[in-house]
């Protein structure tokens, strides 16, 4: 009996070797392979380093600090060639997540109209909506790209041609100009006023809830915080005498000036990828739809609601909990997907990093910024959306 174990069922058995013990051999395969991925990561590093020191190239972060030495054509802060590299690089993020969240948005509307279209009862509705989502969906986005900047903006008229647009708008082959606001003095407490409707307005939204939740009561909440978001700056901008004033753009004879101009880079950008991205949103949105039971849908009908109350009340709300988690990646790929700005010269954060890694030759670091930000981006936006979809969750008692 004592050259005998004892087995977890309680019956004897003749003694064995311990490597044939499920646990301990595990233990084994986890040391193997995180010995060999240490000196994997090992070797990749100090083969890095020698390469670096071969081509005298200094590793590290500190040419961030250089002077850049390159013009960027659109920058949403202030931005010249004598800036950082550090800068430049903040610009280039700036312009990314600028064409990913208008983006997003705009894909987020488009899609959602078209999913609902595919499931239309207008003949001609649905089968638009077929076409254009079995169009966009089997085309590479670099192609919708040079479509949109090539094939539509490009063949536009010159500035002096340019086509008039309401509200003393102009577009050409240069770009969209419209009317800027510029805000005078004192404007700044039209923006507290806003913050102050918001914050009053979810007040009252929780206010309201709690309320419904005890005495059944509903509360007009929408209008009332219309009222407050609408209505406190509105006061605001009386009070302080219309600080409000538009500069407007002036056609002159080859170019506009005054106003303001979004670049055909950046157009070309926004729409290629709002309307590629729109395709797979809408499928997931008919999707949705069709996963909820028709007898919701029957018993809208049944209390009186018509075709468009019952879709907008009864069924989307439900559909939201299935559209929401395969809708996270699509945002996911619209924003790794401007990366593609590069073909069409839109100063994105690729484009930037690549002149700047052209310049100092600084590849290591480049790369392993790009893998950072977008890593981060990545994160970023799943965890908001698994916030969002945990807040539409059905509540189990």
């Amino acid at each position: 009996m004592a050259s005998q174990d004892i087995t977890e069922s309680g019956r004897e058995s003749p003694g064995v070797s311990w490597l044939y013990d499920p646990k301990i051999r595990g233990i084994i395969y986890q040391a193997v392979t995180f010995i060999a991925i240490i000196g994997l990561i090992w070797w990749i590093v100090g083969n890095t380093v020698a390469n670096l020191q071969r081509a005298n190239i200094a590793s590290g972060f500190g040419f961030l600090n250089g002077r850049a030495g390159f013009d960027i054509s659109q920058s949403p802060i202030a931005y010249s060639s004598d800036a950082t590299y550090g800068r430049a690089l903040l610009v280039g993020l700036l312009n990314t997540l600028n064409v990913a969240v208008i983006g997003i948005v705009t894909a987020s509307i488009l899609g959602f109209l078209i999913g609902i279209g595919r499931l239309s009862r207008n003949w001609l509705v649905r089968k638009i909506c077929l076409v254009y989502v079995e169009i966009f969906r089997n085309v590479p986005p670099l192609l919708v790209i040079f479509f949109w900047y090539f094939g539509v903006l490009s063949v536009l008229p010159q500035a002096r041609e340019s086509i008039s647009l309401p509200f003393s708008s102009y577009l050409n082959n240069r770009g969209f100009f419209f009317p800027v606001a510029v805000w005078g003095e004192n404007a700044g407490l039209i923006g507290i006023a806003l913050l102050i409707g918001l914050a009053l307005s979810f007040l009252v939204f929780r206010w309201a809830r709690k309320r419904q939740m005890a005495t059944g009561q509903i509360f007009p909440v929408y209008r009332t915080a219309a009222a407050l978001i609408v209505g406190l700056p509105l006061l605001a901008f009386v009070v302080t005498g219309f600080p409000l004033s538009f500069d407007y753009p002036q056609l002159g004879t080859f170019n506009l000036s005054g106003g303001t101009q979004i670049r055909p880079e950046f157009l070309a950008l926004f729409l290629a990828l709002s309307f590629y991205t729109a395709a797979f949103i809408a499928e997931i949105v008919r999707a949705g739809i069709l996963g909820v039971s028709r007898g919701q849908t029957e018993a809208s009908y049944a209390l009186g609601l018509r075709p468009g109350q019952a879709m907008r009340l009864v069924v989307i709300p439900q559909a939201l909990r299935i559209i929401i988690p395969p809708l996270s990646s699509q945002y996911l790929n619209l924003t790794k997907n401007s990366s593609l700005a590069i073909a069409i010269g839109y100063p994105d954060l690729v484009a930037v990093g690549g002149t700047i890694l052209n310049q100092t030759g600084q590849s290591i670091e480049i790369v392993a910024i790009w893998m950072v930000i977008y890593l981060g981006l990545s994160l970023i936006t799943s965890g908001l959306m698994n916030w969002f979809n945990a807040k539409m969750a059905l509540v189990e008692r």
